[in-house]
């Protein structure tokens, strides 16, 4: 995922003009966003991730999705309660809680906000996790934030992220470790320019030739699948659409684009998915094609089929997750003046990890749990 700003060619009127009064409301989220965030990050980490993994990487990493989990739920509020935005979800209706490998198309700067709108009513959006531009990483706060939930950097150079995949990966194939890996697969998002590019080279090589999506990049599927293959409880085809514009990251904030978010998801069991990578890369040219056509469908009907697969987000749940991550915040900001020095060095250093290590990817090794494992093995040789 990348953020850039959208071609003045491609820009139509939004949906909502962009009044006084939705600048201020923007503003104000945003504030409570990144203050929110910045709380959690400084007071959390250093228990959570830092200390608690020590001891075991399995029970880090719940509680990161629990803390987490409840601010992340804010931006589903944002988006569907604020913003007014309607977000529909057809096709499959796939159970809670699944360990999921999934794909999604890459419309916009923001495609990857909207899978928490699906990750939030499936009891997952603490576990969900990206592959995502190395420089995003560097952001102020939010980067901080990427790199407490493990999104994994690449450098869109396969030389150098396919070990960073691979290493990061081999962490998560515990099938106790709850998992949303989510892909995208075309590697950048679509514009005009990209698309022709990606006919281009289609043609030129006996590919697909495709109007609606880019070509996906089929390396970095299969590693993932390759590794997370046997934990995984199936892979979640997710095609994006947007109503009345695709919109890009301010006119989420601002709530003037868009006026609706179009889902749709396909399950597919992991026993219909090959196994060799000639093979793996055959069905994900194939997946795309069929996302193709599914877009067509979308643009000539204004609907994707099968409709209505998930309910409406719930208000009280919304207000209740916003009320407990005001009330946290607002206690720790409360205990960040009113401490004595000691607090404040807390805080201070707390700020300076969390920003070298997310810089340098720096995560502590769990030594207390490996040494149990170790003599845990020993002891249960010495039994037979």
């Amino acid at each position: 995922m990348e953020l850039q700003e959208t071609p003045a060619s491609a820009k139509k009127s939004k949906h909502f003009p962009l009044t006084p009064f939705r600048i201020m409301r923007g503003v104000i989220c945003l504030s409570v966003l990144l203050s929110t965030a910045f709380v959690f990050l400084i007071y959390f980490v250093p228990v959570a991730a830092v200390l608690l993994r020590l001891f075991s990487t399995l029970y880090s990493r719940k509680v990161i999705a629990l803390l987490f989990g409840l601010w992340l739920g804010l931006w589903p509020f944002l988006f569907e309660k604020v913003n007014e935005t309607t977000v529909i979800f057809s096709g499959d209706k796939v159970p809670p809680r699944e360990r999921v490998l999934l794909i999604a198309n890459h419309r916009t700067e923001v495609d990857w906000m909207y899978v928490w709108n699906l990750a939030y009513r499936k009891g997952c959006l603490g576990h969900i996790k990206y592959l995502l531009k190395k420089s995003l990483m560097k952001l102020p706060v939010f980067g901080w934030g990427f790199y407490v939930l493990e999104f994994i950097p690449l450098e869109r150079d396969w030389v150098v992220d396919e070990p960073v995949i691979k290493e990061t990966l081999s962490t998560f194939t515990n099938p106790q470790d709850p998992l949303w890996l989510t892909v995208f697969p075309e590697g950048t998002d679509y514009s005009d320019e990209k698309c022709k590019a990606s006919q281009k080279f289609a043609s030129q090589n006996g590919l697909p030739v495709l109007k609606n999506v880019l070509l996906p990049k089929t390396k970095g599927f299969y590693a993932c699948l390759e590794i997370l293959r046997s934990s995984l409880d199936a892979v979640y085809d997710v095609t994006i659409a947007y109503k009345n514009q695709c919109p890009t990251f301010l006119d989420n904030a601002f709530g003037v684009d868009p006026s609706e978010v179009h889902i749709h998801v396909r399950r597919v069991p992991l026993d219909k998915i090959p196994e060799s990578e000639k093979e793996v890369s055959k069905w994900l040219m194939e997946t795309f094609d069929f996302k193709d056509r599914l877009l067509f469908d979308f643009i000539a009907n204004g609907h994707f089929p099968n409709e209505g697969t998930e309910e409406e987000l719930s208000t009280a749940k919304c207000l209740v997750n916003l009320v407990l991550v005001m009330a946290i915040t607002g206690i720790f900001i409360f205990f960040t003046f009113c401490s004595s020095i000691w607090g404040k060095i807390y805080v201070l250093f707390s700020c300076i990890y969390i920003a070298s290590a997310a810089y340098f990817n720096y995560r502590p090794y769990p030594i207390f749990g490996s040494v149990n494992e170790k003599l845990n093995k020993i002891l249960r040789m010495k039994s037979h």
